[in-house]
């Protein structure tokens, strides 16, 4: 199985590089965020794209996320859900019937706090209790997205950091971990422990995304019953042109 989370920071700017990667890399399970776009602004292309069940949950011009589960993944349309904390279009679930056990799928847009911070601390806690949920429910769980939370110091590139910056707090951080003790495991960081530029964000300046001089904000978390089997996790930087890159993970089968 391959999942690949991308803000794309636009779907509708970003329509014909993202049909194009979708081509190329055929992922099972897809996660978007920021698409900027209510379904009826989607062009058809978007609303029903060859070989996936769809899911879109957004407003013009401001966030919304979207959910793609590929129909060799699930033979019936996932049910596709809204958590009762989701308020702006910040989140969508699809759940996949995999055998014995239920696949939940969530695409996380986490706000950014520099607006309301209060919010974004109460959204990381409403999004820790459903993931507890979940998991108490007996479900595997991917949470995948823009958390924009930077786990750990050198998730930041030395130049882009700076003392008490929101993404990078110790409460935010703290939640981040409570997130992940949901028997959740950070696949990108466990497949490559050792390597301080995983970077998925970049500053739309002075070269930062050339020069890798970003952010690791975008995660794919698995539960470690699904984890176990996790392959390869790479951070495609050359992809697109939104400010982020899109992350694909590959599970072995089990």
């Amino acid at each position: 199985m391959k999942v690949a989370t991308w803000n794309v920071n636009g779907i509708r700017a970003r329509q014909a590089e993202l049909l194009s990667w979708l081509a190329s890399e055929r992922p099972d399970v897809v996660c978007l965020q920021e698409i900027k776009a209510s379904i009826d602004q989607l062009p058809f292309e978007l609303r029903d794209i060859d070989g996936y069940w769809s899911g879109w949950h957004g407003e013009k011009g401001y966030s919304g996320v979207g959910l793609l589960v590929s129909k060799t993944l699930a033979a019936a349309a996932p049910l596709l859900q809204h958590p009762a904390f989701d308020f702006e279009q910040r989140i969508a679930v699809a759940e996949v019937a995999m055998g014995d056990r239920t696949l939940s799928v969530a695409s996380v847009y986490v706000p950014n706090g520099g607006k309301d911070y209060e919010a974004k601390l109460r959204f990381l806690g409403a999004l820790d209790t459903w993931a507890e949920d979940a998991a108490r429910d007996g479900h595997v769980v991917l949470v995948c997205g823009d958390l924009n939370v930077a786990r750990q110091e050198r998730d930041v590139h030395p130049k882009e950091r700076k003392p008490n910056q929101i993404g990078t707090r110790p409460e935010e951080r703290a939640l981040f971990e409570r997130l992940l003790s949901r028997d959740l495991v950070d696949v990108g960081r466990v497949l490559d422990p050792d390597n301080d530029n995983l970077f998925t964000w970049w500053a739309p300046w002075r070269n930062l995304r050339q020069r890798n001089i970003g952010w690791r904000i975008d995660y794919v978390l698995a539960s470690q019953s699904l984890a176990v089997r996790a392959a390869t996790s790479t951070v495609q930087r050359e992809v697109g042109t939104s400010d982020h890159g899109p992350v694909v993970v590959t599970f072995a089968e089990s």
